[in-house]
């Protein structure tokens, strides 16, 4: 068995609620971060911005994201990529999932450091 293999499994990972209209599970490793998360109609993620790389790959649902001056409607099966450092924000136009993932690992989300996603 390769030493550092590992088995995560959703439904062990803890929920963290965000806000009443957002909640994830997060996953990290050496090199990234993983993240589960339920964002209901109305939700808006502020604009804010981080030295990771993000896909953002909506599962389910719609997220209508703002990026330098662009609105980008993403819907389910599809996936945005995000580059580092550029500020965006995004609103969810229904019910949706998406596991988004980024490189390197979300430092602020590992120390906590993270108050515009909590409401």
């Amino acid at each position: 068995m390769i030493e550092r293999m590992k088995l995560h499994q959703w439904n062990e990972i803890a929920r963290e609620e965000m806000s009443p209209l957002f909640t994830r599970q997060v996953i990290h490793s050496d090199t990234m971060t993983l993240a589960k998360l339920v964002i209901k109609k109305g939700c808006i993620v502020p604009l804010h911005s981080h030295p990771n790389e993000q896909l953002s790959y909506i599962e389910s649902g719609s997220l209508l994201f703002k990026i330098d001056g662009q609105e980008i409607l993403v819907k389910g099966g599809e996936v945005l990529q995000i580059p580092s450092n550029v500020p965006h924000s995004a609103e969810a136009m229904e019910d949706s999932t998406a596991t988004d993932l980024f490189s390197p690992p979300r430092q602020d989300w590992i120390t906590g450091d993270d108050a515009y996603l909590r409401k």
